[in-house]
């Protein structure tokens, strides 16, 4: 019974572990760059303030990327908002059109264009 548990927890830690050395790698903003013009500028704007051209007409407004609510968040859930989408809002998930790559690119843009608030 203990050996189970031992082996059960050694199973997670190396899955958590390997999860989170692959969020450590850094994307290339650039390439994310080119990417957040492509895909995600129409409704988050120019300047990641959430006032893209289509972002009248959606009925709730894109993430200002500027807004404190925005910098707090850390890369993985950035990530996960931009794999699985927002419920009940016009954000896409975009985990079947983009690779894990390119997700952590346009992260890493973010970043690179609006700094996190450090813990």
């Amino acid at each position: 019974m203990k050996i189970q548990k031992l082996v059960m927890g050694i199973g997670v830690l190396l899955v958590a572990g390997s999860w989170s050395l692959a969020l450590t790698i850094a994307g290339n903003p650039e390439n994310g760059r080119l990417i957040y013009e492509r895909l995600c500028l129409r409704c988050h704007g120019e300047a990641l303030d959430g006032k893209g051209p289509a972002a009248r007409s959606l009925s709730v407004p894109p993430a200002d990327f500027h807004a404190y609510s925005s910098r707090v968040k850390d890369d993985f859930e950035l990530l996960l908002t931009i794999q699985r989408g927002r419920t009940f809002t016009e954000m896409h998930q975009w985990e079947d059109k983009l690779t894990d790559k390119e997700i952590r690119d346009v992260v890493a843009y973010i970043r690179s264009a609006i700094p996190g608030v450090k813990p």
